[in-house]
């Protein structure tokens, strides 16, 4: 029985990838075929699979859905009213331009937190060249760190969506994915954006783009205390909710009213409906757009969110299968028989997938559906949770070559040949996943 369900197992992720590798399906339908397929080879009555279907995908989005469409509302507001640039334009005016590469690292770093990765790039890229012509300095010692800054805050920080829709499949609370983020992501930055950021821009002379137009026309910029105080005030309460939920159960506070509010608001769902309509209100109708432009301005922005909406429901709808297919239960006698470590294992199955398919969404899901059912049986802590939603979100980042969207995005705005993409962003991206990934490990045995 062990054997016909690691075999399924093994033929559901083929199935896979040949359907978005050979037949190019779209990411939802094949999660949701090779799902399907599992179901059927793992001997599950047809009656079952229906159901899974629907427990899966509903259990999932319940969530996910709620969070990714407000995160995605609040990061259209930031990025019409020019907060990115707001943003980017004070930490440069602060730091000045021999620190311009910390300070691009600063701004993907906030950025990327309510902004899309590669909106907010397309967004910040003409500061990168209005810098590369007043320097005379190589594109990519203010590029690399730019995109470094988002990647890294893209894949491990809430609530972006990966991080949002792994922490629900693997059911890790948000507040301690977030703390541990940032402390992963920060020598993460630190090497695959400042080091590696000075050492290609010393090897690779990129010059910018011919100017076409002045680059000062633009409108009024939003205050930057308002820009960071919404970016920032989704994560800070957040952590404050972890923290209350905490000082509870250890009975150190008393629950009170006070303690019910602060966890209240703290909750994802409040936290960033608050900072939504905050931004609305004070990037929105303050700033002259009527209620008829911010409406039209929501509905674009939840657009290429219900495609992540969509996989991360699918990837539910495989883990449900795994689940009672009694995959999960083979999987942890697995771990607990060889002694394997979740992380290490979670990495290398994360970036198997995102090599050979190249969407690190689809890699993201697919790692979390198939180890969320082992880990009843592992006993781990919430931080230990935590840390393996950034180890599958550090897999998934790994290598960015020429069946990722990103790798063509990035060639294409730094005018760089495809061998310097591969020497320069691709290897960015596996210098910051293995970077994550020393992180992870030596973190995970302390908590």
């Amino acid at each position: 029985m062990t054997f016909q369900l690691f075999a399924s197992i093994f033929l559901s992720i083929a199935l896979l990838l040949f359907l978005v590798l050979r037949l190019r399906l779209n990411a939802f339908l094949a999660l949701l075929v090779a799902s399907i397929g599992f179901g059927l080879s793992a001997g599950l009555p047809l009656a079952e699979i229906i159901s899974n279907i629907t427990s899966g995908m509903g259990n999932t989005l319940g969530f996910v859905a709620t969070i990714v469409g407000l995160g995605a509302i609040l990061g259209a507001v930031l990025e019409h009213s020019g907060g990115s640039q707001a943003l980017a334009q004070f930490l440069l005016s602060k730091l000045g331009e021999k620190r311009a590469s910390l300070a691009f690292v600063l701004t993907g770093f906030l950025v990327a937190i309510p902004v899309f990765f590669d909106v907010a790039f397309v967004l910040l890229v003409p500061l990168v060249y209005a810098l590369g012509r007043r320097t005379g300095r190589s594109l990519l010692a203010f590029a690399i760190p730019l995109l470094a800054g988002l990647a890294t805050t893209h894949a491990f920080i809430p609530p972006t969506p990966g991080p949002i829709a792994v922490a629900d499949i693997l059911k890790a609370e948000l507040g301690w994915v977030i703390m541990l983020g940032f402390v992963v992501g920060i020598p993460t930055v630190s090497v695959a954006g400042l080091w590696w950021g000075k050492r290609v821009a010393n090897r690779y002379m990129l010059e910018p783009p011919a100017l076409e137009q002045k680059e000062d026309e633009q409108t009024e910029l939003p205050p930057i205390r308002l820009i960071l105080t919404l970016i920032l005030l989704p994560i800070l309460l957040i952590l404050a909710n972890t923290l209350t939920d905490m000082l509870v159960k250890a009975e150190i506070w008393q629950q009170s009213l006070l303690t019910d509010a602060a966890l209240f608001v703290g909750h994802p769902y409040v936290a960033l409906l608050l900072s939504c309509l905050l931004a609305l209100y004070y990037l929105g109708t303050k700033r002259g757009l009527d209620s008829q432009q911010l409406q039209k301005l929501a509905t674009k922005a939840l657009a290429p969110a219900g495609a992540i909406i969509l996989i991360t429901g699918a990837g539910g709808v495989y883990k449900q299968m795994l689940v009672q297919s009694g995959a999960g239960a083979a999987l942890a006698e697995v771990f607990l028989q060889f002694q394997l470590l979740p992380p290490l294992l979670a990495f290398l199955l994360a970036a198997l997938i995102r090599i050979l398919q190249g969407s690190a969404t689809v890699a993201m899901i697919t790692a979390a559906g198939l180890l969320a059912p082992a880990l009843p049986a592992l006993g781990l802590t919430a931080p230990q949770t935590a840390l393996l939603v950034l180890s599958i979100a550090a897999g998934a980042s790994t290598l960015s070559h020429v069946n990722d969207s990103g790798f063509w995005l990035v060639k294409e705005y730094l005018l760089m040949d495809e061998s310097t993409t591969l020497r320069t962003w691709s290897m960015m991206t596996v210098l910051l996943s293995l970077t994550a990934l020393v992180m992870v490990m030596l973190l995970y045995p302390l908590v």
